[in-house]
């Protein structure tokens, strides 16, 4: 099979793993990285290894789904084990910097009085000294902040932790990706590639574009044993070509989730890529990667949360993305790395920062970063933002999962950008709890009441109708509701009609609908096409 040029298949998954688990953005940053492993991975194996009938027993309720079980069709206890030893072994000095971080916590808590901290230095544990800096709030409150930038370029920063696993995919059916770590199996390649390797790009590009196997598996190191399954992730078979819009309107189109493709004759933006690549049979329509624009100018990432930065959809789109748009945090602390330093690490060179209020202008395309708040748990998180997005005179404000905690901060905003045309709003409003994301981070145990009161929820109907009342928009759509069946092995959500985010955004689409307002809650695929005087054909 290998003579001749070839396509990828469009059913490849091209699955992005640190120490065999799902790739995310906690996982790049070293300090979030070392708290996951110890805070998570660890913790979970070691439950599956004491109790894998518990977590069996779980994973067929439908009220733990996305809960810290694994989930596997046959027991896979021995297999657990050596994943546990030899990460044990292997993020040795991770393990040792995680419980480092905690002891530091202590320290400050115990000797930080609201004196100053210079004589504190010395107690830093050693694994820390020269990584963080001591300080106080204004409130005398002491704690810490990393040097991020010098973890990356210090033996914390581990490339040889990644790989990718490579299969052949018939559904959507995969188990939750923060509890359930990718073993072995027949019809898995695991390649052991940095996220930056060049031949993650090679691989990319023949989706659209007809490549040698023999050139790309010897770019990507792939073992002779194992060419016969390399071999059978292509085919010969031509993808549908794409078409670059090029009519005289702003086409906008739903890709599912947060997903929005906006384009132009003159520009391409693409918000929150989470995509489904992979050409089976499914009961609900939808777009793929063949409707994704051969160069995109823009990619808009609205907050570090998994299921707004699907690594498995990025990486092997990186090689048309323009450029990468990212919110601007430097806090250092440990639940607010940064995405910049972050995507550099994994071979984005083209990213640009933004902040609130920050204008980035291409011809006649102006993006605007707006503040975002809420959905983190009342955590102290600037990598967050939601966008206004201005082609001539027709407007678009993506506010992502925002939860609109004080309209008055909005109206403010309305000052600045005026009525908008599009509205797109996330009403997830019955989140997790602040523990099943950010668990791993902290450095005690949090009270069951305080953790189910901070939650990671979008709007509901009085907060969303908030940002309708003040900015008038002539549609409003209900998105980022992880409703489609692609999405539930990162967001862990099924909905019924009876599910508080779905009676709270019926009832907002029915309001808005009332007022004379184009109103809908996406799902599967949507295409518009707008003038640009605020009208749709």
């Amino acid at each position: 099979m290998s003579e001749g040029l070839f396509y990828l298949k469009p059913n490849l998954v091209m699955e992005p793993l640190i120490d065999n688990w799902y790739a995310w953005s906690h996982l790049i940053s070293p300090a979030t990285a070392a708290m996951n492993i110890v805070g998570r991975h660890l913790k979970i194996m070691n439950s599956y290894i004491q109790s894998p009938q518990i977590h069996a027993a779980a994973v067929m309720n439908p009220m733990m789904l996305g809960g810290p079980f694994m989930d596997y069709k046959q027991p896979r206890v021995e297999a657990i084990k050596q994943l546990r030893d030899r990460t044990l072994e292997r993020q040795d000095k991770m393990i040792r910097f995680a419980a480092a971080i905690k002891e530091l916590d202590m320290m400050l808590k115990s000797h930080a009085k609201g004196f100053s901290l210079e004589s504190l230095y010395p107690k830093v544990p050693e694994i820390l000294k020269g990584y963080v800096e001591l300080v106080y709030d204004l409130n005398n409150h002491p704690s810490f902040r990393v040097f991020e930038s010098l973890l990356y370029k210090s033996e914390f920063y581990d490339k040889s932790s990644q790989s990718v696993a490579l299969w052949l995919t018939e559904n959507d059916e995969r188990p939750f990706c923060l509890s359930t770590p990718r073993l072995e199996e027949p019809h898995v390649l695991h390649l052991d590639l940095p996220f930056d390797h060049p031949g993650i790009d090679a691989l990319g590009r023949m989706k659209r574009q007809k490549g040698s196997i023999g050139q790309v598996a010897a770019l990507l190191g792939v073992r002779g044993e194992d060419r016969p399954l390399f071999d059978t992730f292509f085919t010969q078979k031509e993808y549908p070509t794409y078409r670059r819009y090029e009519g005289p309107y702003v086409r906008m189109r739903y890709f599912g989730h947060a997903c929005i493709l906006i384009e132009t004759r003159e520009v391409s933006v693409l918000v929150d890529p989470l995509i489904s690549y992979y050409g089976y049979e499914s009961s609900v329509a939808h777009f793929s990667d063949v409707d994704i624009p051969d160069t995109i100018d823009y990619v808009l990432i609205t907050h570090n949360h998994q299921d707004h930065i699907l690594l498995e959809t990025l990486l092997p789109m990186r090689h048309k993305i323009g450029n990468i748009i990212v919110p601007r945090t430097t806090t250092g602390a440990l639940q607010d790395p940064s995405l910049k330093l972050a995507f550099n690490a994994i071979g984005f060179d083209n990213v640009i920062e933004i902040d609130e209020l920050e204008q980035i202008r291409l011809g006649n395309c102006t993006i605007t970063g707006v503040p975002f708040t809420g959905e983190h748990s009342d955590l102290n998180v600037r990598a967050k933002t939601c966008y206004h997005v201005a082609l001539d005179q027709f407007t678009f404000l993506f506010v992502a999962d925002s939860r609109i905690l004080e309209r008055k901060l909005y109206e403010h905003v309305h000052r600045l950008t005026g009525d908008i045309d599009v509205l797109f709003l996330g009403m997830e409003c019955e989140g997790a709890p602040l523990t099943w994301l950010y668990g791993p981070l902290l450095t005690e145990d949090l009270e069951r009441d305080k953790d189910r009161s901070r939650r990671l929820s979008g709007s509901d109907f009085e907060k969303g109708m908030h940002l309708v009342d003040i900015f008038h928009p002539r549609e409003a759509y209900v998105y980022a509701m992880g409703q489609e069946p692609w999405l539930e092995f990162i967001s862990s959500i099924r909905y019924t009609k009876e599910s508080h985010p779905i009676v709270q955004s019926d009832m907002l689409v029915k309001e808005c609908s009332a007022r004379g307002i184009i109103a809908e809650r996406l799902y599967g695929e949507k295409e518009l096409l707008y003038n640009k005087v605020a009208e749709m054909v």
